[in-house]
């Protein structure tokens, strides 16, 4: 058999560690041959050294001399910056691009990847959320497979295997409640990150360990459902569901429904991305009914946590909205995990800047760019502001 040529855009984060995790234990399957980090140097040339990829790319520029003089007794390729990666994924030999970098800039590495007619497995949700209509229609158009890796996405998708014919009437995205669950709005106005940074179920990055707290993870996979499984707003529902055991649910006209349901570990959908079609056995823990002899779900609180709303409101109004919505986000959180804002003052901030920044109802990818560019600038300036305030409050 043929070894399966693997990028992995993100190699160094949470999901790209588990991807070398899943592909560690099938040797035979899976052959890494492109490795890229932002900023960590040092475990990129750990990995490289194990895994011996045909090139590596390094986001931070400063890094490169480091990466190159620790590698350069082999022969891989050692590349820097952010348009390296847009390059990198074109390379003839690869055959799957994990894309598994965060925040809006897995954007345009993604898109060349699939220009370049790489299957995709996508763990990179903004792709989706800023520019899903433009993303999936060049999908279509270059005929690649997108192949999701977030346990909710990868659950629709193993849940509408087989059903091509029948269709979706609504899913149901699960939620975890985050570390916050049950907790009011005076209490949230007290947090700090530590407190916000303790998920009490999944082991993730702290960037996406943030927006699970404030439930906008969960708005921004709303956002990416409805352009994967080519959704309305109305078929999409989240129920909040603190075991995190049902992945989550599809539900079909005729009312019947169909639920994928494992322990909380992200290696199982990462590793049905990567063998997909096929399910390969493994040795990770099994799910039993008896250590869970209740399941619980009930609704999300959208009084207190706000950026579920604003991410239904950004899906509905559509064009750069979603665009805006991320790229506030991605600045606040920032914030937050530097202590310049409290946690119900993002959603204030992200509110305001979606109010503040033009619309544009069809953009193209120079819109997106602009817009992304224009709405970290709004926000950090209205971080600055909110800062004193927050300060003051304190």
């Amino acid at each position: 058999m043929k070894k399966k040529q693997i990028a992995i855009l993100g190699a160094t984060g949470s999901i790209g560690t588990q991807v070398l995790e899943v592909i560690r234990s099938y040797p035979g399957r899976f052959e890494v041959v492109v490795l890229t980090a932002a900023k960590n140097a040092r475990l990129l040339i750990e990995q490289a050294l194990e895994f011996k990829p045909k090139a590596v790319v390094i986001g931070d520029e400063s890094r490169y001399g480091e990466v190159k003089a620790a590698l350069s007794h082999t022969t891989i390729e050692v590349l820097a910056g952010v348009p390296a990666l847009e390059d990198v994924v074109q390379y003839d030999y690869i055959d799957l691009v994990v894309s598994a970098l965060v925040g809006y800039v897995g954007l345009r590495p993604t898109v060349a990847a699939i220009t370049a007619g790489k299957d995709i497995a996508l763990a990179n949700k903004e792709t989706l959320v800023v520019a899903g209509q433009l993303v999936m229609e060049l999908v279509e158009r270059h005929g690649i497979r997108l192949l999701p890796v977030d346990s909710e996405h990868s659950a629709i998708f193993q849940c509408i295997a087989g059903e091509q014919h029948n269709p979706i009437e609504k899913i149901y995205l699960t939620a975890s409640g985050g570390p916050f669950r049950g907790q009011s709005a005076a209490y949230l106005a007290t947090v700090g990150c530590e407190e916000a940074l303790r998920h009490p179920n999944w082991v993730m990055g702290a960037k996406i360990t943030i927006d699970s707290a404030t439930l906008m993870n969960k708005g921004l996979e709303v956002i990416e459902a409805k352009w994967l499984f080519g959704l309305q707003t109305e078929q999409i529902d989240v129920i909040v569901h603190p075991q995190s055991v049902v992945h989550s649910l599809v539900q079909f006209e005729d009312g019947s429904i169909k639920a994928q349901l494992g322990l909380p570990d992200m290696k199982l959908p990462i590793q049905y991305a990567l063998t997909h079609p096929q399910r390969v056995q493994n040795r990770l823990k099994r799910f039993s009914f008896t250590d869970f002899p209740a399941l619980n779900f009930e609704k999300p609180d959208t009084d207190t946590f706000r950026n579920l709303v604003l991410a239904y409101r950004a899906l509905e109004i559509g064009g750069n909205m979603p665009c805006i919505l991320n790229a506030s986000n991605e600045v606040v959180v920032a914030a937050f995990l530097d202590g310049e804002v409290g946690f119900l003052q993002m959603s204030d901030i992200i509110e305001e800047v979606m109010q503040r920044v033009t619309h544009i109802e069809v953009p193209s990818m120079d819109d997106y760019m602009e817009t992304d560019r224009y709405s970290r600038e709004v926000t950090s300036d209205l971080v600055m502001k909110y800062n004193n305030a927050y300060h003051i409050a304190k």
